[in-house]
Order: C-alpha cells, then structure tokens, then sequence
C-alpha cells in the first residue's frame, strides 16, 4: 500500500469537509499525488475549492481524522487503498466517480477478481433467501466473488452463498468500517473480515444515513461484471443499485417469481425493461461468458423427481392459505392443516408471514 507520509495527504484531502470526490480526482490530474497538490501555495487550490473548504484542509478535525485513519490501517487485515495503488479495484475506475481511497478489512486481493452483485428486499421470503444463497454459492464455485451490501435479507443470504463457495465474497458498508450495521449480520461481518473483506468509502465513525445507502450501491454493481436482482419491490433500494449497473455497462439479471408477490413487482419490472430473466446459476454464467459450472449441480428450475401426491398437487407454486387448500382439495381446515404440519416438518413446504404456506422443491428443501 501508499507509504505512511504519502497515506496521510491521500486522508487529508479526502477528509477535508466540503471538498468532494470529483474536486479531489480534478486537482489529483493537474498537480500529482497528494503530497504535491498539499505543497501548492492555497491561493492556487482557492480555484478548486471554497474557502470554507481551504480553511478546513488544516483544521484539527482533519489533523485528528488523519491520526485516527494512521492508527487504524495498523490493525491486523486493515488496509487503505488509495486510487494509486495496485490494489485498488480496477472495476471502478470504470465507473463515472470512483472513490479516491477505501478502507478494507480482509482479503483485498478480492478486490480485483471476477464478480457478481447480488442484492434485493431486506423484507425477504424463506424462498428468496435460499435462492439467494444457492445462486451465490454456485457462481462462487463457478469463480466470481459475491458483492453485496450486508443487509439483511437477500444481502446476508448471498454473502453466506459466497462465503460456502470458493471465491468468496465482498460486503461495500454504507457506513465508516468501524460501525457495524446492521447488528445483527455481526457474526456474519466478522465471518466476512476473516475469509472475504469488507469495504467501505466512507470515513471512520460514519453511521448509518438513508443518503449513504445509494452511494454505496453505485460501488456494489460498479465493483461486479453484473447484478442479479433475487427479490424486490417497486420502491426497493436494490432497484437503484440495478439502475446503477445499467448507467455502468454492467449486465442486470431478474428472477421471476409470483404474480401475486410484492417481492417480485420489482424484479418483473426490471425484466420488462431489459433485464435478462434467469432460473438457474448457469443462466448467468453463459451470458457472462468464460465461466463455467465447477462441481455444483443446480437444481433450481428443474423438475421434481418424483410426482407430488396428496395436499401438494394441490397447492400449486404461490403461495396459498388454508381456507383456499380446504377448497382445492376438499379436506376440512383440520385435515389441510394436520398435512400442512407433516409437510413443513419433511421439508416439503415452508409457511409465509400471513398465514400462507408455499411449497419447496427438492433441491431447495432445507
């Protein structure tokens, strides 16, 4: 990485309040390094930056910002990685506004290896998060690295995919590095730093803020060669991060699911405007290109292997309540549910928020 002199002025334009990324890359191209454009008389930055901002570049806040940025990238797998170094991730210099420095905590080499966002509702089913996480692992063995955003939901469950695969998987925080958020994907942060790494633009310190969560996405699809969207809807944040794919080249790809489903009115919209539709890992990976299939057998999309009898023939592949089953199969509400429980026990059917219960195929059964 950036010597320690060197890392220090890289910390001090980057945590000077007031000036921003574009500003900073803008006298980054007319001076140099940072070293050198700290060492130009501030009359000759006064044209790129405000004086409130040329005031701050020597405040205490910053001197205190860059001691506390010093202190941390000695911890053991921290690292500052600057646009000058090796390690940055070349993705994003693909991108419109590429962050000047990022902080990392695990294997930054990850940085720079094939990847595949997968992202969608926080809100999500028992279903999308096993396809989720089975689409992840399987694109991990295939040799691309699972980007998301460790919320919870599909994030945590595409994480936990590319944690079981062998390529791994990148978590971009939406706060400082330091923060953990959300609290309960803990284990899973440490599980990350330990065997993938965690990433973020943000400075130490920084909560989470509704404003920060759009920023960071544009980094989740900008670090990855697509975005599979697993579950969404309309309002979604995971739709701004499929837009931000679109704008950086990158392919967007869907899964369908249930017409019935807010979880899948995002992701039909998205297919309606171009997104690829996809049922299988391999869909992916052939319209990628140079990856292949590495010892895993996708069972999604594909039939069961044996017919379904009884109470699941009748249910059908939405979800569905009891009172309609009763319906259906003409059985009591006693029958259809004494069934109901046998199946959830076998692993045949899961139960939904509502009172709804939908029925699993075998290689998604847990």
């Amino acid at each position: 990485m950036t010597q320690q002199s060197g890392l220090a002025s890289w910390l001090q334009l980057a945590l000077t309040p007031g000036l921003g990324a574009a500003a900073l890359r803008t006298m980054l191209r007319e001076f140099g390094l940072p070293q050198t454009v700290l060492q130009k008389k501030r009359s000759e930055l006064a044209a790129y930056l405000s004086a409130d901002t040329l005031a701050a570049l020597d405040s205490p806040q910053v001197r205190d910002g860059v001691a506390r940025g010093l202190e941390w990238a000695t911890g053991p797998g921290h690292s500052l990685v600057t646009l000058a170094d090796e390690a940055y991730p070349r993705a994003l210099l693909e991108i419109p506004d590429p962050p000047a420095l990022l902080y990392a905590v695990g294997r930054v080499e990850l940085l720079n290896r094939p990847a595949l966002a997968i992202v969608g509702s926080r809100n999500a089913s028992a279903q999308g998060e096993r396809n989720a996480e089975s689409f992840a692992k399987a694109l991990s063995d295939a040799g691309l690295s699972i980007v998301s955003g460790l919320a919870l939901g599909i994030d945590a469950a595409a994480h936990r995919g590319g944690l079981a695969g062998v390529s791994s998987t990148i978590a971009v925080l939406g706060t400082g590095i330091d923060v953990l958020y959300p609290r309960r994907n803990a284990d899973l942060a440490r599980e990350i730093a330990a065997r993938g790494v965690l990433l973020s633009e943000f400075a130490l310190g920084i909560p989470p803020a509704a404003q920060n969560f759009p920023r960071r996405n544009r980094l989740i699809s900008g670090l990855a060669r697509g975005c599979l969207i697993v579950e969404a809807a309309l309002a979604s944040g995971s739709l701004i991060t499929a837009r931000a794919a679109a704008d950086q080249g990158r392919e967007v790809f869907a899964i369908p699911g249930s017409i019935h489903s807010p979880l899948s009115k995002g992701c039909h919209a998205l297919i309606k405007s171009g997104a690829k539709l996809v049922e299988s890992a391999e869909d992916i990976l052939a319209e990628l290109g140079g990856f292949r299939p590495s010892g895993f057998a996708s069972t999604m999309g594909k039939p069961a292997e044996t017919a379904d009898t009884g109470l699941l023939q009748h249910m059908g592949h939405d979800p569905v309540d009891v009172d309609s089953l009763c319906t259906r199969a003409g059985m009591s509400a006693e029958q259809v549910s004494s069934e109901l429980l046998r199946l959830e026990l076998d692993g045949r059917i899961t139960s939904l928020p509502g009172g709804l219960y939908q029925r699993l195929e075998k290689g998604e059964r847990r």
